[in-house]
């Protein structure tokens, strides 16, 4: 029923910095929780980052101090900010929404995912 629809990623130099976004047509994100994972494939799904209904929030500690996660609740809209950007940082992304607010990173908590895009770090 949450169509979650995420802006593109691209190609940034290393150091650089992206912002990533996640929104819906018309529904509110209000009562969501709303985490960025990552995953390069064959390896595993990474929860990057996550917000809470109450803006409360938690980082993947690779990414603390660099990544920013936060809404516009009038765009219904979620941005991860990310700066200082590594090529380990290179991966798809996709936001996901979870109705019961669990405010974790781990993926079968979430109930709703944008398409994923692909950020890419390099030279």
């Amino acid at each position: 029923q949450l169509q979650l629809v995420q802006s593109e990623g691209g190609l940034v130099q290393p150091g650089g910095s992206l912002r990533l976004n996640c929104s819906t047509s018309g529904q509110t994100l209000d009562y969501y929780a709303v985490a960025w994972f990552r995953q390069v494939p064959g390896k595993e799904r990474e929860g990057v980052s996550s917000i809470s209904s109450g803006d409360s929030t938690i980082y993947a500690d690779s990414v603390k101090g660099r990544f920013t996660i936060f809404r516009v609740r009038t765009k219904n809209t979620v941005y991860l900010q990310m700066n200082n950007l590594q090529p380990e940082d290179t991966a798809i992304y996709y936001c996901a929404a979870d109705a019961r607010n669990r405010r974790g990173l781990t993926h079968w908590e979430y109930d709703y995912w944008g398409q994923g895009t692909w950020v890419t770090v390099s030279s």
